[in-house]
């Protein structure tokens, strides 16, 4: 029930500050050797059973030495995923649980079906080794193994081979982000107002977070995850409002600086659908339709040709967004905050696609600042905060002709 990454702001340890309990495992382990000519074909498969850790944990697939054999260790030793199961027994969790009237929270649905996934899986798709207290583990995020456990190391089995054998694409950014972002970007008002840290889904920098074993060579990548990240998270938000028939104002905030957020990014490009922005209509209807737009944007962005001048072009434009925040005249200080807050976090990620750098702590002052502007949200002064994206502005240099 208690996210273990709430939203925290701390630029001297950018990396270990936002993300940890939204890092995902991005790619299979892995990589095909052979020719498609030499492909094993495999029937799809769909379900299969879970096999558990135990499954992936000898030394002689991923619990061992070596850069494709340590993923299991890698998980266990440094992985908050793995913890995941453990933090409903704390007592935080026990008193969220019981404002809500809960049973225990490793027992209540409503927290395990995050927290310990295995839980929400029926008995008859688990195998005996696969345990509840396991917490997120490696088929939540790669699919049930039973299917294609045996033959995925093979080197006559391609990565399309594994694919089609059950594993999950998490080569593809939008599938991907569908793994992760139910469970990192939704959060009933009532579990929010009980205590639970807010979330906000971020997959390229919760990628960044996440402990590091997979091989990405890719250098579209990361503006890539980013933009399809925000554009699935826009997707949940205002899916998750046109059920609600009585949304709150700040459920309302927190969606609008992310459709902004995206119709500003997306408004100065021709590559990809366009994100309307944000109105004053809040009504079922009109949360369904920025829902749609959101999922059309994942989906191209997915498949589109980025690269470094796309990932310049947005982060130019979202730079050059002080005016909206200088002479701010909205009707809610909570937008211009929270639309605030999404942007220090897209030039935090843009500027490192950019420069290929995905682990490197924050070094413009200029960043460091606007991070401490959006740190707390009762301080938050939206002509301090134009005044500071101005002046990272100007470190940007002009943009090329």
């Amino acid at each position: 029930m208690v996210c273990f990454c709430s939203f925290r702001y701390d630029p001297n340890v950018l990396r270990n500050r936002l993300w940890w309990l939204c890092a995902i495992i991005v790619f299979t382990v892995g990589f095909g050797l052979s020719s498609p000519a030499a492909e094993i074909e495999v029937a799809p498969v769909k379900g299969g059973q879970f096999v558990g850790v135990s499954g992936c944990k000898s030394s002689s697939c991923h619990g061992g030495a070596g850069e494709k054999r340590n993923q299991y260790l890698t998980w266990l030793q440094k992985d908050f995923h793995t913890r995941s199961y453990a933090i409903l027994t704390d007592a935080r969790s026990a008193r969220i649980a019981e404002t809500l009237r809960l049973p225990a929270a490793q027992e209540s649905g409503r927290c395990t079906v995050c927290h310990s996934p295995f839980q929400s899986v029926a008995s008859a798709r688990l195998g005996p080794q696969a345990h509840p207290d396991e917490g997120v583990s490696c088929e939540n995020c790669h699919g049930a193994a039973e299917p294609w456990l045996r033959g995925h190391t093979r080197k006559d089995w391609t990565y399309a081979t594994r694919v089609a054998a059950g594993m999950r694409d998490l080569r593809n950014s939008y599938v991907r982000a569908n793994t992760c972002v139910a469970c990192h970007q939704n959060l009933e008002s009532d579990i929010l107002n009980a205590g639970h840290p807010e979330l906000i889904f971020e997959l390229d920098g919760q990628s960044v977070a996440e402990p590091e074993h997979w091989r990405d060579d890719n250098p579209a990548s990361a503006v890539r995850a980013w933009l399809v990240g925000q554009a699935v998270a826009l997707r949940e938000v205002s899916w998750a409002l046109s059920k609600d028939k009585h949304p709150g104002a700040d459920a309302v905030a927190r969606w609008n600086g992310l459709a902004w957020l995206l119709a500003k990014a997306t408004g100065h490009q021709t590559r990809l659908p366009v994100i309307e922005a944000p109105n004053e209509l809040t009504g079922a209807e009109s949360f369904a339709s920025w829902q749609m737009q959101g999922d059309s944007l994942a989906r191209r962005a997915s498949n589109a040709p980025l690269d470094d001048d796309f990932a310049r072009g947005l982060l130019q434009t979202i730079a050059a967004a002080d005016s909206d925040f200088a002479g701010w005249k909205g009707s809610s200080r909570e937008i211009a905050f929270r639309r605030a807050e999404r942007v220090v976090l897209a030039l935090d990620r843009l500027s490192d696609a950019i420069a290929h750098q995905p682990t490197r702590e924050v070094n413009n002052p200029a960043l460091v600042r606007l991070f401490e502007d959006v740190r707390i949200r009762s301080d938050f002064e939206a002509l301090r905060f134009a005044r500071d994206l101005a002046d990272f502005r100007a470190t940007l240099g002009q943009p090329k002709p």
